[in-house]
């Protein structure tokens, strides 16, 4: 079955090729698809985004298309990031300025997770929706060279996510498992 994915971010199509493909799925990007589009995210909840997008892409194509969003949810700084989480600092800069708004923070109030909504759009128009989790804290340092975003300061145990192989990350990620259950609709 070919799925478009609504995104135009390297990282995020890997991610879902990476899980989808042994399943026998043909995930594409919009840009593949031929959908040279930016849906404005203007939703207040990971749903409402992940919708927006799906419906952009399907409304163009009329195709079945899946769509996500997620972000890094800080409870010391009452949820924040969340929904702004790819705009919460310029690129390059938002794990900066997370360890910088947690500077003397003790390591037991730097609890956090990722969240991650998955809209999937059938070829009727008809939209489904799952969800993923991923709970941790945040650490005091950039460490490790593989994932992107928030994962060089988001501690799982005692390495962050871009400490781990895309196997383990993928095992346990917000999107992974909102992945898995998207696979129990499809």
């Amino acid at each position: 079955m070919k799925i478009i994915l609504a995104t135009n971010n390297k990282n995020k199509l890997r991610e879902f090729r990476e899980i989808l493909s042994p399943m026998g799925y043909d995930v594409i990007s919009q840009a593949e698809a031929g959908a040279d589009i930016e849906a404005d995210e203007t939703g207040t909840t990971f749903e409402e985004n992940a919708c927006i997008k799906a419906k952009a892409i399907y409304d163009l194509l009329h195709v079945p298309v899946i769509a996500d969003d997620s972000g890094l949810e800080v409870d010391h700084l009452n949820g924040a990031p969340g929904v702004y989480s790819a705009r919460y600092a310029e690129p390059g800069h938002r794990c900066e300025r997370v360890l910088r708004e947690l500077e003397g923070v003790p390591d037991d109030e730097r609890t956090a997770r990722f969240r991650c909504a998955i809209c999937f759009i059938d070829e009727e128009g008809n939209a489904q929706f799952v969800s993923g989790a991923c709970e941790g804290r945040i650490g005091h340092e950039k460490r490790g060279e593989n994932g992107f975003g928030y994962d060089p300061i988001f501690l799982v145990g005692e390495r962050t996510l871009a400490e781990m192989s895309a196997d383990e990350k993928n095992a346990i990620s917000h999107r992974g498992n909102a992945i898995r259950e998207l696979t129990k609709i499809l």
